[in-house]
């Protein structure tokens, strides 16, 4: 019972310091954290050490799952160069250079334990996106953010894992406590295994979800999926936490074409509301921790200072090396989208388009595997298709790159929105004092950098946009003139399904023709009462279309064409239209 009433008042802490927190101008987590200090103060509050195996197992899969769900797919493959370089390079470097930092002043500790430590603090936290984002910061900024922020948790935390396991390796050995490269093939070998069963839990949840109707017991496997993900990846000696990743990657960029409307929306908002509860979770535990972790740290080490001191020198290196990582990541992408590769592009998009209505002199053909074949083959029409996809969609990417070029001031902006948050304090806590006995000083550390960080460039964040005077790319509202030219093309499916023969209800049975034909006239928003027609049929005319629109936005997901936002806000527009039509006709029915 004691049990259950501290996870009730925990779980309304942590909604009243969300809803707080805007008001006060404070981030949440640093809310929380105050509070469970304060709470950890009281005399009769005794606080007992969380086993590592909670947060490793029961928060952190689901926490990184929520998160890839909501991936922006089509931005995030047009930066997956720059935003892989910034979860797997920038990671590595990071937890190298820390790791030698860490063993040169902290007498004793192990060369893995010391990487280790560096894995926990180089990963950063989606909170900075959230700032950003208030900021009015390019969107391509905040994809950015948003990418490396999901992906460099994998990376630190399977880096972290390996550098555990290796601790236990190396002093079996005669007491020897060098690390080798002995630990590449058990990183490679997470990371593949893990990739693997994550991709086939996503892909088998995507369909089993599919074939449930009853939206209880969909939910409720939607809730697991993440640990189904991650236990037989363990068992295989790959990184669970990855596989949720992954997982959570597939499921959310099949979501549009697989579930149904009600299926988007409960997972949309049962995920915001678990990534709440388990972040503010965190948090909460760390400052309730505070007093024995800072409590040790006085007794082992004499006072706060050293650990502070550590702090300060490892937050110190953590931005250089970000400084000197993004310069070099902006002098690049800033060689990208050149005019000749423009020209180059176009060129070959108007000899395919002369190619598809047979205007190209000679005759077209091309070599194949049984020698020359003609583009009027259908095997070829096929492949003509493919390649004007790709050539299309390299140009929507060139438009991408000079609308959305990145700068000094934008770089900027990525080192110093670096902030650390919530997974550095969760890993911190699955060092178990078996492995080191320095664990309060490398906890107390990891509690320092994360908060610190959050203080110091939380807070500053907003005045260095201000400082370097950017222009804003007003809020996350979606851009007009993008909208409109996406509705055209919903329009125009709607209209196009009107005079397909394979119209029809959701029972299988034909539309009338007058019906179909004044909703034509109409252009696809006809009244409900139109000339005395049934209401009904209207309805089910209605929802073909709606399908019809659908059929038509998950084709323009993959070309590029359309940012994600629109996408996504187009697809909430379609669901919320059908659902409520769903709603009216089963009214009827009553």
């Amino acid at each position: 019972m004691e049990a259950l009433i501290v996870v009730i008042i925990a779980i309304v802490v942590i909604a009243l310091a969300t809803a707080v927190a805007p008001r006060l101008g404070i981030a949440g987590p640093l809310i929380l954290v105050l509070v469970g200090g304060a709470v950890s103060l009281l005399p009769f509050v005794e606080i007992p050490e969380i086993n590592p195996e909670f947060i490793l197992v029961g928060v952190l899969p689901p926490l990184l799952y929520s998160a890839a769900v909501s991936l922006p797919a089509i931005e995030f493959r047009r930066d997956f160069g720059p935003i892989a370089g910034l979860s797997f390079l920038l990671v590595i470097i990071s937890s190298v250079l820390l790791g030698f930092f860490f063993m040169a002043v902290i007498p004793g500790i192990h060369p893995a334990v010391a990487v280790a430590l560096g894995a926990i603090l180089s990963p950063t936290d989606a909170v900075a996106t959230s700032i950003v984002k208030r900021l009015g910061v390019s969107r391509r900024v905040v994809t950015m953010l948003e990418g490396e922020s999901l992906l460099n948790d994998a990376t630190a935390l399977v880096l972290l894992r390996t550098m555990i396991a290796s601790v236990g390796i190396a002093t079996s050995v005669s007491g020897d406590t060098r690390i080798g490269f002995g630990f590449i093939p058990a990183f490679a070998w997470g990371v593949v295994v893990a990739v693997v069963v994550g991709a086939i839990v996503g892909w088998l949840n995507l369909r089993l979800r599919a074939l449930i109707k009853n939206s209880a017991a969909n939910t409720a496997i939607g809730f697991v999926v993440p640990f189904i993900a991650y236990i037989p990846t363990e068992e295989l000696g790959g990184s669970g936490l990855v596989a949720a990743v992954v997982a959570g990657i597939v499921t959310g960029q099949g979501a549009a074409r697989w579930f149904t409307p009600e299926q988007r929306r409960s997972d949309e908002h049962n995920w915001h509301t678990i990534e709440l509860v388990l972040e503010g979770a965190v948090f909460l535990i760390m400052g309730l921790e505070l007093r024995d972790i800072v409590t040790q740290n006085v007794e082992q080490h004499n006072g706060l200072g050293t650990g502070l001191g550590i702090a300060l020198g490892a937050l110190a290196i953590i931005i250089a090396a970000r400084a000197a990582y993004v310069s070099l990541l902006v002098w690049l992408q800033s060689r990208r989208a050149r005019g000749r590769q423009r020209t180059r592009l176009e060129a070959m998009n108007s000899r395919l388009d002369q190619i598809a209505d047979g205007s190209a002199v000679p005759a077209p053909r091309y070599r194949g595997r049984r020698g020359e074949v003609s583009f009027d083959d259908p095997r070829a029409q096929r492949r003509l298709s493919s390649m004007r996809t790709r050539v299309s969609r390299a140009l929507s990417d060139l438009d991408y790159y000079q609308a959305s070029p990145l700068g000094w001031k934008h770089g900027a902006i990525i080192v110093w929105a670096g902030m650390r948050g919530v997974v550095t304090l969760a890993a911190a806590q699955t060092i178990s004092s078996d492995v080191t006995d320095d664990r309060a000083l490398l906890v107390f550390i990891a509690f320092a950098v994360a908060v610190g960080s959050l203080m110091l460039q939380g807070f500053t964040l907003p005045w260095v946009v201000r400082a370097l005077r950017i222009e804003r790319a007003g809020d996350d509202s979606l851009d007009k003139a993008e909208q409109s030219a996406l509705d055209d093309e919903l329009r125009d499916a709607a209209i196009g399904a009107l005079s397909d023969p394979a119209l029809r209800r959701r029972d299988g049975s034909e539309f009338a023709e007058d019906l179909v034909s004044l909703v034509g006239s109409r252009m696809v928003d006809p009244p409900d009462d139109a000339e005395g027609l049934p209401n009904r049929d209207l309805l089910e005319l209605r929802l073909a279309m709606i399908e019809a629109m659908r059929g038509r936005l998950n084709e323009l997901s993959s070309g590029g064409e359309y940012s994600t936002p629109a996408l996504r806000h187009a697809l909430a527009e379609l669901d919320a239209d059908q659902l409520s039509l769903e709603l009216r006709l089963d009214d009827e029915e009553d």
